[in-house]
């Protein structure tokens, strides 16, 4: 591709891009990857995937966002729209490794509980790391992703009630999690 064709392609909106794309340029597309490529990554990894998965599922979202481009109509952003697609890839790959962990530790009963070390300073992915799999996958979906908690309890097949409470569970925790020592010590003991 020419420089001229890459300044052109980078001049143009993300709704320009999709229908370019939508009519089989590649190029336009390609300029989307770029774009947005290391936004989904990094909602992959707050959803507790490790680098590398966040890289295969990353690129298996864009497969699936170019094969369904005619889908995008621009009524929101592609980066919401393409995010929607990763954490729904993501969330499928969870309950399929879900269902094989349950086969695996039936054979296998301990496990390790994964405390965090609260003596240390946190960054949010390693506070995210810290929640149950359920308030962290509903916390990424609705902060990371952009989904309405409507959406997320569709894409999680759970109850709007249910999502509702792990986002708030969640945020409680990471509030704690998050806050100066100071602040975390006075948040525990309520305020006082």
């Amino acid at each position: 591709m020419s420089r001229a064709e890459r300044h052109r392609l980078s001049s143009l909106h993300d709704v320009e891009l999709a229908s370019l794309a939508a009519a089989g340029d590649r190029q336009a597309f390609g300029e989307l990857v770029r774009r947005h490529g290391s936004a989904v990554r990094a909602l992959l990894r707050r959803m507790g995937v490790t680098t590398s998965e966040a890289d295969d599922l990353a690129q298996d979202a864009f497969i699936l966002a170019f094969e369904s481009i005619a889908e995008f109509r621009g009524e929101g952003t592609f980066g919401a729209w393409v995010k929607k697609i990763a954490a729904r890839a993501c969330i499928r790959r969870v309950q399929r490794d879900k269902r094989l962990r349950a086969r695996l530790e039936a054979n296998d009963p301990v496990r390790d509980n994964g405390a965090p070390d609260h003596g240390r300073r946190m960054d949010l992915d390693e506070a995210l790391k810290g929640l149950g799999e359920a308030e962290r996958l509903c916390i990424s979906l609705c902060y990371g992703a952009g989904l309405s908690h409507a959406e997320a309890a569709e894409a999680l097949n759970l109850p709007l009630g249910t999502v509702k409470s792990h986002v708030k569970r969640g945020l409680d925790k990471l509030r704690v999690r998050l806050a100066p020592e100071g602040d975390a010590l006075e948040g525990r003991r309520g305020g006082s």
